[in-house]
């Protein structure tokens, strides 16, 4: 392996392949950090991170797994039966279930959220279970097989050197595993953010069924989305911190305003004391 990289480090086409594809990796890696990021919160405080850290590593593990199978994961992608004219693989049969996972889990969440009654699942944030720290890791498996397959079938469609995708692989989870905890605890901290970050797994969840179907959607539409609806979260974040900031002045300035009245109400009082 080594020896076919020395060439490819004075291949300019190579270069821009692998940035490319780092990019690629990374922004494919998004919607796996999202799922574990959301999955760990609702684990006790002293299980997020080691959680989070099994989870990346688990896909670091999956993805490289996969590179090594190169030959059959390509082998995923062959017909293996048809149903009204519709060729299924097991590719497609994967992104399906894999889509209909999230799907399940996300609209869960959204209804444990507005549900006041509490449940035991999982996802409950009004009800964290310490035991349950192995059916999220379970969960973070069944979810980084998915993504997992869907990133190095990407990959190969993008490179033939497989140096570039172990590197480019590589870049990836090391940005996720650094990203993991500063974006779990942002969404921690930021409730209506969970709301958002529950929407994009629903519509990658959608997504992934619909490139099961055969109906390509174009990734850079989709993350388009989700960078708009990020903005638009963003404003309203901004929007809600400066009617904070205007509220905690207002009442400040109330009570500066009172303890300066019942000072003029104490200085008028010892005024008209005869004893003074």
């Amino acid at each position: 392996m080594f020896d076919s990289i020395i060439p490819l480090l004075s291949d300019p086409a190579a270069w821009a392949a692998l940035i490319t594809l780092v990019v690629m990796e990374v922004v494919l890696g998004i919607d796996n950090l999202i799922f574990i990021s959301i999955l760990s919160n609702k684990l006790p405080p002293e299980n997020r991170s080691r959680v989070r850290r099994i989870g990346i590593g688990l896909a670091l593990i999956m993805r490289l797994a996969l590179l090594s199978m190169i030959a059959w994961l390509v082998g995923l992608t062959a017909a293996v039966f048809t149903v009204m004219g519709n060729e299924f693989s097991w590719k497609d049969l994967i992104l399906i279930a894999g889509g209909l996972f999230l799907i399940w889990k996300a609209t869960k969440e959204i209804h444990h959220t507005v549900d006041p009654t509490p449940s035991h699942d999982v996802l409950d944030k009004k009800d964290v279970v310490i035991s349950n720290a192995g059916s999220a890791i379970v969960q973070i498996i069944i979810l980084d097989l998915v993504f997992s397959i869907d990133s190095i079938l990407t990959a190969v469609g993008m490179t033939e050197h497989l140096p570039i995708m172990v590197i480019a692989v590589l870049a990836a989870v090391t940005v996720m595993l650094l990203a993991a905890d500063p974006l779990a605890n942002f969404i921690a901290k930021n409730p209506t953010v969970v709301m958002l970050a529950l929407g994009f797994l629903l519509m990658i969840g959608f997504v992934l069924i619909a490139d099961g179907f055969g109906f390509h959607v174009p990734k850079g539409y989709i993350y388009a989305a989700m960078a708009f609806s990020a903005g638009v979260e963003a404003l309203n974040m901004l929007g809600r911190a400066s009617a904070s900031k205007q509220e905690k002045a207002r009442a400040a300035r109330e009570a500066a305003d009172e303890a300066e009245a019942r000072a003029k109400e104490a200085e008028a009082a010892a005024a008209a004391d005869p004893a003074h």
